[in-house]
C-alpha cells in the first residue's frame, strides 16, 4: 500500500512564497537561501521574551498589597492577629477530619490562648483580620469562629502559599465559603448520586457475589465532590474535563454520574468481551473501564472523559496530564492560542483522584507534580481528590508514611490542601468549591484530601479485621454514609422518607432491567471517533508507504532549518551547524542524522502535522548534534526556525526540554500521543539505557495500551545505543525487553498490526523515513528507534536527498551490493552501527565471499525482505548474527528462532559472551571484546 505524499507537495507548492510556485518549480540556484552571515529579517521568530511555540512565560501582576486599614487593624490588634495566624497554620492539627478516629486530636500547643497575651473577655477588631459577619467582638468569640472553621470538618493547609496575594485570598474565602449555605438542589441532588452509589454496591453484591468491584462503599462523598466540581466547571466555561481515577468507587462513578450503561459492565461480568470479535484486542478488567461523555449542568456542556488506568496505581496520573495538553493543543488553548490571550486552562481542565497510600508512596507523583509548571508541560494546574481509606491494602496510615498526611508532598509546589471528613458531605461541597475557585484564580494545583474508610477490604471477599479489628469495630457497627446523609435532610424536611426509597427502588430497578439486557447485547463498534475519525486499526499485512519528498523541497526545509538573522549565534555552531549544513544542502550529498531528521521534522510541519520532541536537553541533543533551537548569546532568546519556514504553515515543532525525569516525562508523552494521530510525539532518553525509569510506563501503556483499551498511540522514542567503551549504564538501550513485550510471532510472518515496532536503522534517510511514516500511514503504532551515538557524525553514515526523494520509502533490509552474489559463501547478518564496523573490517580482509545484510527492521520481522535477499546467495552455507550486544541481550534471541522457522536455515551466533550487566566498565576488557564481536564472525565456519 503507497500513500503518494507529491499530491500532498504539490497542492501546497503555493504555501512556500520564495521557494516556489503551484505551478513551477524554481531550479535550485533561482531558490531563495537565507545567508547565515547576514542580518535581514526574512521570517517572524518565536522569541524567548515573547514565548515560543507550547510555551507563554508568565505576565507578572502588578504587587500585591494588602489594603492600609487592614494593616493598621493587624498592628492594632497585633496579638489577636497573631492568634487568628495560628489558627490558620495550625488549626488543622485539631480538626475533626477522621470519620472514624479512635481517639480525639490532640490539644495543639501553637494554639494555646496563653501564648499570644489576650484573655477570653477582650474587645477586639475583626475588620482586616477576621472574615465574620461582625466586624467585632471579644476574644472568645473569635475564639469559637476560629474553632469552628479551622478546627471542624475541615482542616486546610495554605500558609506556605508563595504569594501573600494567595494567602489572603485563601484565608479570606475559605472563612467566607465554610459559611456559606447549601441550596436546597444541591442537597437533594449529592444524596441522590450518593444513595444511587450505594444501590449498585448492594446490587452487585447480591448478583455476583464473587465479583472484587472496589466499591465505593464508605466514600460515598465523593459523588459530592464529583457533582460540585462539574458545576464548577461549567461555571467557569470549562469545554473538557480530562480526568482520571484509581479502581476504589469507579464503577458507580461511571454506572452513575458518566453514564456508563451497566449493560455493558454485566456483559463483562458474565465472562464475555467488551469489545466486538472482530477487533485485535484482549481487553482488561472491570475497574479499569471508562466514559467519555457530554454532562450538562446549568444549561452548559461539558465534555468529560476518564481514561483507562492500569493497576499500578499513580502510574496513569502523568498520562492524564499529557492528555490534557494534547486536548489544549487540539483546541487552541493557552499558549496553543491563535491570536488570543488565553491562560493554561481556559478552555480544558485535568482532575486527579487519587488514594491515599498510593500518593504517599509512588514516586511517580513527585515527578509528575514537578511537571505541573515546567515550561511545555504546564497544563494551568490540576484539581486534585485523595479518596483517603486511611489503609494501603491492609496497612494502617501510621504504618505507611513517614509524615502526618499523604498530601504533604503538595507541598513542594507550594499547593493548598483542603482535608475534609468524608462523613460530612455538605463539608466535602465546600472543600471542592474553594478548591475549584482556587484553581481559576492562580492556574495552580490544589488538594482536597476526603478523608472517609473501607467499609470492607481491599476488596469485597477480603476480611480487614484480619489487621485492623479496632477500626472494623466502629465501621461495622456505623450507618453508611448516605443513609445518614438521607436522614439529616429527612429530619430538615428537604426531602421525605418516601423520595429517599424511591431514589433507590428507581435505581435498582434500572439496574435490573439492565442486566436482562445482558443477553441481547452485542459490542458496538467503538474503536475510532472524533479526531481519531480518519484513522483504522493495522491489518495483518504488510503495507508500504510513500515517504519521499520533492527534493527542492527538501531544500528549502534545510536551508530553513538553519535561519538565523537577526541573531548572535555561536561562532562554533555557525560554523559547524548552520553553515555545514547550508554547503550539503548545496550538493545534496553526505546528509547527516541530524539534518535527516530536521527534513523529516520540516516536511511533516509543512504537511500540516505538529511535531513534539521531549526529553532532557532535546533542544540541543544529548550528543550536541540537533541544534533545532537556536539560542542568541547575547540575549538568551530561543529560536526555532523550523517554525517560521512559511508565513502561512500550521504545523509547528515543540521543543520540550524535560525535567530529569522517565517515568512522568513519557507517561505525559504517551498521554499526548492519544490526544491526537496529528502529532508526531517523541521522546528521546538521554541514553537508551535510562529508558528503565519509566518501565511501568512502557509495560502498562506504550506496549499493551491498544489491546487492552483499543487505544492508539504514534508515540517514538529515540534511544541511544552503541557499545563504544561507556560502561554498563550508557550503552545499551536494553533492545530484548522491548522485543519480548512484542506480540510478534516465531512461526508466521507479522503484519502492520503488530503492538510495537522496533528499528535499529543505519542511514539518516533511513531515520527520515521513519519518522515520516509515523505520520503517513494511515494508522498508529508505537516506534522504538535504536537510535545512533557515534553514527551521528560518522563519515560513512550518510545519505544523499535522492535517498529521500519522492518514490522513496523506509527498507526493512538493506541488501549488500558490493559484493558478486556467486562468490558468496557466507552471510552475515547484522543491525545499527555494528554494520559499519564489520563492513570496514571486510574490507582489509579483502573477503569477497562474505555478505553483510542489514535488518533496518528488527519488529515487524522483515521474513519476506531477508529471504528475497539471501536467495541471492545461492552457494552461501553459513549465516551468522552479529552483534556488540552481550548473548543474553540484543536482538539475538528474537531474530534466531524467526529466521530458523521463517527462512529454513540455521543461524549461528557471534557476539559479547553472556552478562549480567550489558557492558564491561574496564577500558582494556572493552578494547578487547570490541575486535573479538568484528573479528569473529570472519573465522567461522
Amino acid at each position: 500500500m503507497y500513500r503518494n505524499v507529491s499530491n500532498i507537495i504539490g497542492e501546497n507548492y503555493c504555501r512556500l512564497g520564495t521557494c516556489v510556485s503551484r505551478d513551477k518549480i524554481l531550479p535550485r540556484n533561482q531558490i531563495n537561501f537565507p545567508c547565515a552571515n547576514r542580518r535581514r529579517i526574512l521570517a517572524k521568530f518565536y522569541h524567548s521574551k515573547h514565548g515560543v511555540y507550547g510555551y507563554k512565560p508568565k505576565t507578572y501582576k502588578k504587587y500585591y498589597e494588602v489594603s492600609r486599614e487592614s494593616l493598621t487593624s493587624r498592628a492594632k490588634y497585633s496579638n489577636f492577629y497573631r492568634l487568628v495566624t495560628a489558627y490558620r497554620e495550625h488549626g488543622h492539627k485539631q480538626a475533626s477530619i477522621d470519620p472514624i478516629s479512635l481517639q480525639t486530636p490532640s490539644p495543639s500547643p501553637e494554639l494555646n490562648l496563653n501564648k499570644f497575651g489576650l484573655n477570653g473577655d477582650e474587645k477586639v477588631s475583626f475588620q482586616g483580620i477576621l472574615n465574620a459577619k461582625q466586624t467585632e467582638g471579644s476574644v472568645n468569640v473569635a475564639l469559637s469562629i476560629l474553632r469552628k472553621v479551622y478546627a471542624g470538618p475541615i482542616g486546610v493547609e495554605f500558609s506556605y502559599l508563595e504569594t501573600e496575594e494567595e494567602r489572603e485570598w485563601f484565608a479570606q474565602n475559605f472563612e467566607e465559603v465554610y459559611m456559606e449555605a447549601l441550596d436546597r438542589d444541591t442537597k437533594r441532588a449529592i444524596v441522590t448520586e450518593m444513595l444511587k452509589s450505594q444501590a449498585l454496591d448492594k446490587f452487585l453484591a447480591i448478583k455476583f457475589v464473587t465479583f472484587k468491584r472496589y466499591g465505593g462503599e464508605g466514600a460515598e462523598s465523593m459523588m459530592a465532590f464529583f457533582h460540585e466540581f462539574f458545576k464548577q466547571a461549567t461555571a467557569a466555561k470549562l469545554d473538557h474535563i480530562v480526568m482520571c481515577m484509581p479502581h476504589r468507587g469507579r464503577l458507580n462513578f461511571l454506572t452513575g454520574m458518566l453514564r456508563f450503561p451497566p449493560k455493558k459492565l454485566f456483559h463483562k461480568l458474565r465472562g464475555f468481551a467488551e469489545f466486538p470479535e472482530d477487533v485485535k484486542a484482549t481487553g482488561d478488567v472491570t475497574s479499569h473501564f471508562t466514559s467519555s461523555v457530554d454532562l450538562s449542568f446549568d444549561q452548559r456542556n461539558l465534555h468529560v472523559t476518564m481514561l483507562y488506568n492500569p493497576s499500578h496505581l499513580e502510574a496513569v496520573n502523568p498520562v492524564s496530564m499529557g492528555k490534557t495538553r494534547g486536548v489544549m493543543q487540539a483546541v487552541g488553548d493557552g499558549a496553543y492560542s491563535r491570536g488570543q490571550d488565553l491562560a493554561w486552562s481556559d478552555k480544558v481542565l485535568n482532575l486527579q483522584v487519587h488514594g491515599d497510600a498510593a500518593y504517599a508512596g509512588q514516586g511517580v507523583n513527585q515527578e509528575s507534580l514537578a511537571l505541573h509548571a515546567a515550561p511545555h508541560f504546564e497544563i494551568g494546574g490540576s484539581v486534585h481528590l485523595i479518596v483517603n481509606n486511611q489503609l494501603g491494602f491492609t496497612t494502617p496510615a501510621d504504618r505507611g508514611r513517614s509524615s502526618r498526611y499523604c498530601t504533604d508532598i503538595a507541598k513542594s509546589i507550594s499547593a493548598p490542601v483542603l482535608h475534609v471528613n468524608g462523613d460530612d458531605p455538605e463539608m466535602v461541597v465546600r472543600a471542592t468549591r474553594l478548591a475549584c475557585r482556587y484553581q481559576r484564580k492562580f492556574r495552580k494545583d490544589v488538594f482536597v484530601d476526603m478523608n472517609c474508610f473501607r467499609r470492607w477490604g481491599h476488596n469485597e471477599l477480603d476480611d480487614p479485621t484480619f489487621t485492623n479489628p479496632a477500626i472494623y469495630k466502629i465501621i461495622q457497627t456505623r450507618k453508611s454514609v448516605p443513609d445518614k446523609y438521607a436522614e439529616e435532610l429527612i429530619k430538615a424536611e428537604i426531602m421525605t422518607t418516601d423520595e429517599a426509597k424511591s431514589i433507590v427502588s428507581e435505581h435498582t430497578a434500572w439496574l435490573a432491567e439492565s442486566l436482562r439486557q445482558v443477553d441481547n447485547y452485542v459490542p458496538e463498534p467503538v474503536y475510532f471517533g472524533g479526531r481519531w475519525s480518519e484513522m483504522s486499526q493495522a491489518q495483518a499485512s504488510v503495507s508500504k508507504w510513500n515517504t519521499g519528498v520533492d527534493v527542492d523541497l527538501l531544500r528549502f526545509i534545510a536551508s530553513k532549518s538553519v535561519q538565523c538573522q537577526e541573531l548572535e549565534i555561536h561562532p562554533h555552531l555557525l560554523k559547524s551547524h548552520v553553515e555545514a549544513r547550508l554547503n550539503k544542502v548545496s550538493d545534496g550529498l553526505k546528509i547527516d542524522w541530524a539534518t535527516a531528521e530536521a527534513l523529516a521534522f520540516g516536511s511533516l510541519l509543512h504537511e500540516g502535522y505538529n511535531v513534539r520532541i521531549s526529553g532532557q536537553d532535546v533542544g540541543r541533543g544529548t550528543f550536541s548534534h540537533r541544534h533545532a533551537m537556536l539560542v542568541d548569546q547575547s540575549t538568551g532568546d530561543i529560536h526555532i526556525p523550523l517554525n517560521s519556514m512559511t508565513e502561512t504553515q500550521t504545523g509547528k515543532l515543540e521543543l520540550a526540554n524535560s525535567i530529569l525525569s522517565e517515568e512522568a516525562v513519557l507517561g505525559f508523552e504517551y498521554g499526548l500521543s492519544i490526544a491526537s494521530p496529528s502529532t508526531l510525539a517523541i521522546w528521546e532518553a538521554q541514553f537508551g539505557d535510562f529508558f528503565n525509569g519509566a518501565q511501568i510506563i512502557i509495560d502498562t501503556f506504550v506496549s499493551s495500551g491498544e489491546v487492552k483499551w483499543m487505544i492508539s498511540s504514534g508515540l517514538t522514542m529515540l534511544l541511544p545505543h552503541g557499545y563504544d567503551g561507556a560502561g554498563p549504564e550508557h550503552s545499551s538501550c536494553r533492545m530484548e525487553r522491548f522485543l519480548q513485550l512484542t506480540d510478534s510471532n516465531e512461526d508466521r510472518p507479522d503484519g502492520d498490526d503488530v503492538n510495537m515496532q522496533l528499528a535499529n536503522p543505519t542511514t539518516p534517510a533511513q531515520y527520515f523515513h521513519l519518522l515520516r511514516r509515523q505520520m503517513v500511514r494511515n494508522f498508529r503504532k508505537p516506534l522504538i528507534v535504536v537510535a545512533p551515538k557515534i553514527l551521528i557524525r560518522h563519515s560513512a553514515a550518510t545519505s544523499s536527498m535522492t535517498d529521500m526523494e519522492t518514490g522513496t520509502s523506509f527498507v526493512n533490509v538493506i541488501g549488500d551490493t558490493t559484493v558478486n552474489p556467486a562468490e558468496v559463501k557466507k552471510v552475515i547478518l547484522v543491525s545499527g552501527k555494528h554494520y559499519y564496523a564489520l563492513n570496514k573490517h571486510r574490507e582489509i580482509l579483502e573477503a569477497k565471499d562474505v555478505a553483510i545484510v542489514r535488518l533496518e527492521s528488527i519488529c515487524p520481522f522483515p521474513v519476506l525482505e531477508i529471504l528475497e535477499e539471501v536467495r541471492r546467495f545461492k552457494r552461501a552455507r553459513t549465516f551468522i548474527w552479529s552483534q556488540e550486544e552481550p548473548q543474553n541481550m540484543g536482538a539475538w534471541s528474537f531474530v534466531k528462532p524467526r529466521f530458523e522457522n521463517l527462512c529454513g536455515r540455521q543461524l549461528k551466533y557471534s557476539g559479547r559472551r553472556a552478562m549480567a550487566a550489558p557492558a564491561t566498565g574496564v577500558g582494556q576488557v572493552h578494547q578487547q571484546e570490541a575486535r573479538e564481536v568484528i573479528v569473529k564472525p570472519f573465522t567461522m565456519a
